[in-house]
């Protein structure tokens, strides 16, 4: 059976994340050593013990979620048949490129960690903020963001999660006032979300300049199978173009309800499984192709189950 693989972004952290991996095979302790050896710190010890605080820094948080990631694809990868296609959401995308072959751990380790660092301090420049809504359509969280914006205050649609979830991102006067668009529209909920800068939107752009020359830093190369791009849905097959799309990420939304069906598409009876830390993706998947087989490897016991 051909298998589609999902990578998780930001937010499925936890103290003790990859603990009991490392413990249990020595594939993943190697995959978090050399993560350690190449972020310059143990960010094993950060991911296992904490503490909490420094572990929810955007730029810990997103090297751990990839280490973890990474480490159980390491111990999986020899019982994996076929591998149809991939993606990831958001910082997910660089653990999809490593899944492909197109990147090496190590290197997106250092990527992801420089990433994190410079959308915490274009966050620290231009503050903004956040928020879930929950039970409208993403047409009129679209409406929302532009009544809800002016000239100098920008809110924007920024994770297009489900049919019936979507995160709006930018000021926090925009996005305050999209969110009650939103509530007057009709949504279940709308939750402002803790976070420490308005991720994929105009928001980051001071960011780019050094993403892109941290990318540039890096040798890329072509994808062995269809990873698929967050900001524009498609199957990226080339280095240049991989390069290219992880750039325009930082700012643009992420399009995960498009990219499922795009995935979907590449083969219908593919088994999709999400790789790393927590299961959000696969209670995505569910909203997006209902028909569709999900499995989540993430603990030891998960993985051991699906490597015997």
């Amino acid at each position: 059976m051909p298998d589609i693989l999902l990578f998780p972004g930001q937010g499925s952290q936890r103290v003790g994340m990859a603990a009991d991996l490392a413990d249990r095979f020595s594939a993943a302790r190697e995959t978090l050593d050399a993560v350690d050896e190449a972020v310059g710190f143990s960010l094993s010890a950060l991911m296992a013990g904490g503490p909490e605080e420094q572990l929810l820094q955007t730029d810990n948080a997103q090297p751990a979620i990839l280490a973890h990631s990474t480490a159980v694809l390491a111990v999986i990868r020899p019982a994996l048949d076929e591998i149809a296609g991939a993606a990831g959401h958001s910082l997910g995308e660089y653990s999809a490129y490593v899944a492909s072959g197109s990147l090496d751990p190590d290197h997106a380790a250092v990527l992801v960690r420089e990433r994190g660092r410079l959308m915490l301090e274009a966050g620290a420049a231009r503050p903004g903020a956040m928020a879930a809504v929950l039970g409208l359509p993403a047409e009129q969280v679209t409406t929302a963001c532009l009544e809800g914006s002016t000239e100098t205050h920008v809110a924007v649609p920024a994770n297009l999660n489900a049919p019936d979830q979507t995160v709006i991102s930018g000021d926090p006067e925009a996005v305050e006032a999209a969110s009650a668009q939103c509530r007057l529209a009709g949504a279940k909920r709308v939750i402002p979300l803790k976070v420490s800068g308005a991720f994929h939107s105009p928001l980051m752009e001071s960011a780019l300049p050094g993403l892109r020359a941290a990318l540039a830093s890096v040798p890329f190369r072509d994808p062995q199978f269809p990873v698929v791009a967050n900001a524009n849905a498609t199957q990226v097959r080339n280095a240049a173009e991989a390069v290219r799309l992880l750039a325009e990420q930082l700012t643009a939304p992420v399009r995960w309800v498009e990219s499922m069906h795009t995935l979907g598409r590449i083969d219908p009876q593919a088994r999709f499984i999400e790789v790393g830390p927590g299961s959000v993706l696969k209670g995505l998947l569910r909203r997006i192709l209902p028909d569709a087989q999900c499995i989540t490897l993430g603990t030891t016991q998960e993985v051991e189950a699906f490597v015997e």
